[in-house]
């Protein structure tokens, strides 16, 4: 008789095998793939900050320091500047999406030490607007990365010793850093010349990128975004079965067009917007008369809408011209309702993928819409609950909402004897 013994450390990863057998196997080691993208950016940041030194005048005698202190200046204002603006923008998607921005801040990073080594070669303008763009670069990198490491901590935290866990990922950053600036010193002592220079940076920059890469499409996430629950809910609907996080890990692309709705993993099918407002989902209701401003039949249209998801956390409006769904989250919508709410709209595309949306008129169109809405709800209802414990026996959190990528609204639906009155 024969077992094995598996250990695992704080963050789930498989640190030793122990067995019975004779056959001399013993520990299986952790992946270095951290380590070795750690290693070589550190070097190559000291090839990018010889070249910056040698740019702002380093050795030249008729350079200025105060020239180099109001070039540090600008550099540190743009950075800043970019920093509150990425934040704003795209700070909600941080999360959800954190593997993607994880690899982009490391593109991002590259990118800039491409841009530092170009600047000695360019007259002093151009090489100002370089080196301005390059900390541009690098303040989205630190957003992106912060963001992202965070949300890759909380993930690899199983125990909930995420304070434990960041505490001995940056002391291990710190040895590697501090090796590779060692091994750097010797790199930047004997390579002196372009060629060499640029060899070795392009070399280590691919290490980089490269390692980064396979790191991030080793990490299997347990929370269902808009490219995961594609994946996850189009195969339980077509062949009743729940994917688990590693399965779907090997379908998921690390970049995916925003918002896009793809049947399990394949071509795209249209298009779904989650916590877009409810005057986005009145402008497609209607066309607005010319002088007044007013929709023809709004009132009806939209209390069937109302009505139909009288029951539900959210409203959902399918335009087959565009192939775009909408997504109107009411105040209590919790995240199996948003996932839910992402499954209808995804089911509604799949449905519509092969038909021509510019056939029939409008009215007609609009109460097809609203057949085949209340056609897909009935469905996706019936099987609900079941596709809810079979996708968390197969380990999906479905308590973190990870759908939402931009700074959305809430409805709040208030209903009396003679009509319905909506806030938002």
């Amino acid at each position: 008789m024969s077992f094995q013994i598996h250990e695992v450390d704080e963050s789930g990863t498989q640190v030793a095998t122990y067995v019975t057998s004779h056959d001399g196997q013993g520990i299986e080691r952790v992946d270095i793939i951290d380590s070795l993208q750690a290693f070589s950016s550190s070097i190559a940041g000291l090839l990018s900050s010889r070249a910056v030194l040698k740019g702002v005048g380093v050795g030249d005698a008729n350079a200025s320091p105060t020239a180099a202190l109001l070039l540090s200046v600008l550099q540190d204002s743009m950075g800043r500047i970019a920093t509150i603006l990425f934040a704003h923008k795209l700070g909600t998607a941080l999360e959800p999406e954190c593997k993607m921005y994880r690899l982009l801040a490391d593109i991002f990073n590259d990118f800039a030490m491409v841009l530092d080594c170009l600047s000695p070669a360019l007259p002093k303008v151009p090489r100002v607007m370089l080196l301005s763009a390059s900390s541009v670069l690098r303040a989205l990198c630190g957003v992106a990365a912060g963001s992202s490491k965070a949300s890759l901590s909380a993930h690899f935290a199983k125990w909930g010793n995420l304070g434990e866990l960041n505490a001995k990922d940056s002391s291990q950053e710190t040895i590697i850093s501090l090796l590779g600036m060692l091994a750097g010193s010797l790199v930047v002592s004997y390579v002196e010349s372009p060629i060499a220079t640029w060899s070795w940076l392009i070399l280590l920059l691919s290490i980089h990128l490269a390692m980064n890469h396979a790191a991030v499409r080793a990490v299997s996430m347990h929370t269902l975004n808009r490219q995961r629950a594609n994946i996850a809910i189009s195969t339980m609907l077509d062949q009743n079965r729940a994917l688990t996080p590693d399965e779907v890990s090997l379908q998921e692309r690390i970049f995916e067009r925003d918002g896009v709705l793809r049947w399990r993993g394949t071509r795209i099918i249209g298009k779904a917007i989650i916590g877009v407002s409810l005057q986005t989902v009145i402008g497609f209701l209607g066309q607005p008369h010319v002088v007044t401003g007013s929709i023809s039949s709004l009132s009806i249209k939209l209390e069937r809408l109302v009505s139909l998801f009288q029951d539900e956390e959210y409203l959902l409006w399918y335009e087959r011209s565009c192939r775009i769904a909408m997504i109107v989250l009411k105040s209590k919508a919790s995240p199996q309702s948003q996932l839910k709410a992402w499954s209808h709209a995804l089911l509604m595309a799949q449905l519509h993928a092969s038909e021509d949306s510019a056939s029939g008129n409008s009215k007609s169109m609009d109460e097809e819409t609203l057949q085949r809405l209340q056609e897909t709800l009935t469905k996706i209802s019936i099987q609900w609950r079941q596709s809810l414990v079979a996708l968390e026996a197969a380990g999906w959190d479905l308590n973190t909402a990870s759908l939402e990528t931009i700074s959305s609204t809430r409805v709040c639906l208030q209903r009396n004897s003679a009509s319905h009155r909506i806030h938002e």
